[in-house]
């Protein structure tokens, strides 16, 4: 009976250290192949470039090659589904933005972008602040100079907007909301890319984006920045003024949080995490992420999933006020 006994508890212990011992294979080795990162940023936005960094260095990481895909369009959700009905392996993440998460539930409440009810939060990556850029030869210098000739000339003014839904486009209309003025929309697919020769040549008038979507035209003296919609002036900017200097109140930040498909085991989702921890906190990237306005902001996936739910419920009134909802 003792033998029984004894032989009954050393199978209870390996039974035991069965699950601690798969968890561990599920992320002792990963990756072992390429990873797979969807954006649902177009090529050469802000998101985008944000998305390739991390990419990097997620890739210098692990010394596996992460492959960003890019899936614009339709709000996100194009890429929400594909990432959603991604195999929950680990080879397959997902890196959507602020518009994703908040407008698409708005229009879409069906979609996948919920978390965690849709995916599972790795961990927060990278903010940018929306800047306004005007055409020179539109010869204003700063935001109060361009609402008042928006307000004497009501719709003609042209904004590029370079992607529906997003929030490039959702900072305009709050803009106009805001400082009571009516600009014409000019709609672009493809990016800031398809836009800044327009804009650039006097075709348009402005364009609103993060910083490193428009760095070239601005370097280049195509595009002059009058304003960014940070809550607060930024370090590589220092005489660039705020939106809030004028408008009180007004910001508009882009983000973007990493994630995974759900059932994804948790074991992977530790590894990742601590390791985008890591590339988030390098010094090197967060010089180059800073000289193109775009910041580092490293988060545990539980302080991601609280903040991202915060910001739905901060955008959702926004969205349904410019909309007439």
């Amino acid at each position: 009976m003792n033998k029984c006994r004894n032989w009954f508890r050393i199978a209870g212990l390996c039974l035991l250290t069965v699950p601690a011992a798969a968890a561990q294979a599920q992320s002792g080795d990963y990756p072992t192949r390429p990873v797979t990162l969807i954006s649902d940023a177009a090529p050469g936005s802000a998101p985008d470039v944000d998305t390739r960094f991390v990419a990097e260095g997620l890739t210098k990481a692990w010394g596996k090659q992460v492959i960003v895909v890019n899936r614009p369009g339709a709000n996100g959700s194009i890429a929400a589904r594909a990432a959603a009905e991604a195999a929950p392996d680990g080879y397959t993440l997902f890196m959507p933005s602020l518009t994703t998460f908040a407008s698409l539930p708005s229009v879409a409440p069906n979609l996948p972008v919920k978390l965690p009810r849709d995916f599972l939060p790795i961990g927060f990556t990278i903010e940018n602040p929306m800047f306004i850029a005007v055409n020179p030869v539109l010869g204003v210098n700063t935001l109060a100079e361009l609402i008042t000739l928006a307000k004497t000339e009501p719709g003609a003014l042209t904004i590029a907007v370079t992607g529906v839904g997003r929030l490039t486009q959702l900072t305009g209309l709050l803009l106009q909301d805001r400082a009571n003025i009516k600009l014409l929309p000019v709609p672009y697919n493809g990016g800031p890319a398809a836009a800044l020769g327009d804009v650039g040549t006097d075709r348009v008038s402005m364009i609103i984006e993060g910083y490193s979507g428009i760095v070239g035209a601005v370097e280049a003296g195509q595009v002059k920045l009058i304003a960014t919609a940070a809550r607060q002036r930024l370090p590589q900017f220092p005489d660039l003024p705020t939106v809030a200097e004028t408008i009180p109140g007004f910001a508009a930040t882009g983000w973007q949080a990493l994630v995974a498909p759900l059932n994804t085991p948790a074991p992977i989702i530790a590894k990742v995490s601590a390791d985008l921890m890591k590339v988030l906190n390098d010094p090197e990237l967060r010089e180059k992420l800073g000289q193109v306005g775009n910041y580092p902001h490293p988060m545990t996936p539980e302080e991601t999933l609280a903040f991202v739910d915060n910001e739905q419920k901060t955008w959702l009134p926004i969205l349904q006020r410019i909309s007439g909802k």
